[in-house]
């Protein structure tokens, strides 16, 4: 695994409780952590379970020994290490969003179906797919259950960077991150909806805004912020996006994306609207999907809440008993199963490389919309 932040902590759990939870055809074995600060990868490696660590993912990708490559750094070098990697024949699992322009997303998403000819797989890391309650809202929705979509809502608000005084990190910068909150938390609301409509989002309609222009600059990182320093940056991404999008259908679907939603920790938020039902999922009350049955009597009709703790659920087998929630780490551990399932099938694990290079055109599109006065672009 290359990166050891945020995302590297919860990868390394996937990795670890996946084989113990699910009788995976291939075990899995953490060989290497990679970072910049020996001292600080060395700490990680031995925090999360990897055998060793290292400061050079070149050699480390072309050891004989390391069949998978887990990236899980900033953006900017997602398309350098991704392309290597598959080259020198390792599959690999690549965080959201795939890249950092549609230019180096396409040079990846042809990287992967070059190795894929040779059996070399690769996969993107959007997590939320694998919350069981979304992919029951999927799988409901491909079953006809809330008929012909009518109108689809998404949203995903935090709060982390309201306070103006919150420090410059990685997700800030546009040459590290490519966007703000669009790429970083946008990136998800596009996926997800295009996951459980079954359907690609073809034009956008967008405005972006950044609320505040310059911070101080990172003194210390911890989580997703850090300490302030003494001197102070400029902000040079997004930090809300808000977009109305068309699905295959001609459906409209409107999303917005923001950090500076004040008192919303985590709160991403899906309903899906058609003539014959609705489903709604929010993020910060993950194990619970509402769903509505306009078919039922209109004596008995009402949203119902679907407790998604059963054994016959997605993914629940593997875990506890009815009605002992799962959380966020959960969904790492269920990308595990399904890459190591798909890797040893010989199958290409979704989302593809090709799914992730969509997103990106999504992202670009909103972009795009958004210098031209919110103008309708073609994805």
């Amino acid at each position: 695994m290359i990166g050891h932040g945020f995302m590297g902590a919860a990868h390394s759990v996937g990795w670890r409780q996946a084989p113990a939870a699910f009788d995976l055809p291939l075990a899995p074995r953490m060989a290497v952590l990679v970072g910049r600060d020996p001292e600080k990868t060395a700490a990680a490696a031995r925090k999360w379970g990897w055998d060793e660590s290292s400061t050079d993912w070149r050699a480390v990708i072309e050891r004989d020994d390391i069949d998978v490559v887990d990236i899980v750094t900033p953006g900017d070098s997602h398309a350098e290490i991704a392309i290597a990697a598959l080259g020198a024949g390792k599959h690999v699992l690549c965080e959201k969003p795939l890249a950092n322009s549609v230019l180096e997303a396409e040079a990846m998403a042809q990287a992967a179906r070059d190795a894929s000819a040779h059996g070399i797989r690769a996969m993107v890391g959007f997590t939320y797919r694998r919350v069981p309650a979304v992919t029951l809202m999927r799988d409901m929705i491909a079953d006809g259950r809330v008929g012909t979509i009518r109108q689809v809502r998404a949203s995903y608000r935090q709060d982390w960077l309201s306070d103006p005084e919150s420090p410059m990190t990685w997700r800030l910068d546009k040459d590290r991150a490519g966007s703000g909150a669009l790429g970083d938390i946008g990136a998800h609301i596009v996926d997800m909806t295009q996951f459980v409509t079954g359907q690609a989002l073809t034009e956008v309609s967008a405005v972006l805004a950044t609320l505040v222009e310059e911070r101080p600059l990172l003194g210390e990182a911890v989580g997703l912020g850090g300490t302030a320093g003494t001197e102070r940056g400029r902000v040079t991404v997004d930090d809300v996006a808000l977009f109305t999008g068309r699905l295959e259908s001609g459906t409209l679907a409107t999303f917005e994306a923001t950090r500076f939603a004040t008192g919303r920790k985590n709160a991403l938020d899906i309903e899906i609207s058609g003539d014959a039902g609705a489903l709604h999922w929010n993020l910060e009350d993950m194990n619970v999907l509402d769903f509505y049955d306009a078919t039922a009597p209109t004596s008995e009709q009402g949203f119902t809440r679907i407790l998604v703790t059963e054994p016959e659920h997605p993914y629940l087998s593997g875990w506890w008993p009815t009605g002992h929630m799962l959380g966020y780490e959960h969904g790492f551990s269920h990308q595990v199963k399904d890459l190591a399932e798909a890797i040893a099938a010989g199958a290409d694990p979704h989302p593809t490389f090709a799914d992730g290079l969509h997103v990106q055109r999504v992202l670009d599109a909103v972009e795009r919309s958004a210098q031209d006065g919110s103008s309708w672009t073609g994805v």
